[in-house]
């Protein structure tokens, strides 16, 4: 028999669901058996398929120790990974940072350890909030690309994530960005343009014609902050959230991103990527959270001179 305590974070799921989380090599229909004959309790009762889960429930599964070793999922554990990371808020259910521009969001080919993820799983376990194990981890609700800065949301328990998973679909989380563009733009507007996946390597969208295979339909609104002699400095707003939406659609329109040579956008200020900024996000219940600009996007503001354009809130003077 194996014995398991349910963490907060696990907290609303339903048996079945975590049984299958912590023994991914077991089929579904193993699971729906084992919950069947009784050989998984919860609180020494025999367990439901429709049973909800809360945080100290024990469940018991009767099963032999080599075998649930073979079909669990490997224990992590986070010595080792580095935790600095920066807190915009925190409470017991979210945790928002600000993102460095070069930090990955999520592993991947190139780079496994040091993501965003993997410091704020070790931040928490710092906190004694996560324990090394094979139980329910927090995850990002949204995600940035590499050169890309600022808030990344963080769910803590698998209640928070499906509810704001919730509001991303329902376009609820209002998500605003600051970026620099090349040329003049001249009034406030918006893209509607349709994005497809690129079969370029380097540039991973593009804008396609509506019925165009694997389109899908993608919008941008923007708002002139402030222009100088050869730049304007925009707070866009993400409508829909498809892969570097932002880019492919200032691109489109003749005003690529500062830097962001994939895009069109040539290098200014020695700054080779994409001066793009996740600055705010804003719940539906009206709280919202504002992520400070990298100190190297201050720089080219005050370079450009339009320093005195940036929100109040992003503290650039």
């Amino acid at each position: 028999m194996i014995t398991l305590q349910i963490a907060p974070q696990d907290s609303g799921k339903k048996l079945h669901r975590y049984v299958r989380q912590m023994l991914p090599g077991m089929p579904l229909s193993g699971i729906y058996k084992m919950i069947r004959v009784g050989r998984i309790k919860v609180n020494g009762a025999k367990g439901k398929m429709e049973s909800v889960l809360h945080p100290g429930d024990e469940l018991s599964i009767y099963i032999h120790e080599e075998e649930y070793k073979a079909l669990a999922k490997p224990v992590r554990k986070f010595g080792g990974v580095k935790t600095d990371v920066e807190v915009v808020y925190e409470d017991s259910h979210l945790l928002i940072l600000n993102k460095p521009v070069g930090l990955l969001t999520h592993p991947d080919s190139s780079e496994h350890k040091d993501t965003l993820i993997g410091r704020a799983l070790a931040y928490l376990h710092q906190k004694g909030e996560i324990a090394d194990g094979r139980s329910f981890l927090p995850a990002t609700v949204n995600r940035l690309d590499r050169n890309t800065s600022g808030i990344v949301i963080i769910g803590k328990d698998s209640g928070t994530l499906r509810a704001m998973a919730e509001m991303i679909r329902e376009h609820q989380l209002e998500k605003t960005y600051i970026a620099v563009v090349w040329g003049t733009v001249r009034k406030d507007g918006q893209v509607l343009a349709p994005l497809v996946k690129s079969s370029q390597e380097v540039i991973r969208s593009r804008v396609t014609a509506p019925n165009a295979p694997g389109a899908r339909q993608a919008l941008t609104r923007y708002r002139v902050l402030g222009v100088s002699d050869e730049f304007s400095l925009l707070e866009v707003l993400l409508i829909t959230g498809r892969m570097h939406q932002i880019r492919a659609h200032m691109q489109s329109i003749g005003h690529p991103l500062v830097g962001d040579l994939k895009y069109g956008g040539k290098s200014a200020f020695h700054v080779n990527h994409q001066l793009l900024h996740a600055y705010s996000i804003r719940l539906p219940d009206g709280r919202r959270y504002v992520a400070a600009l990298p100190k190297e996007f201050q720089d080219v503001l005050r370079q450009a001179h339009l320093s005195q354009y940036a929100p109040d809130s992003l503290n650039t003077h």
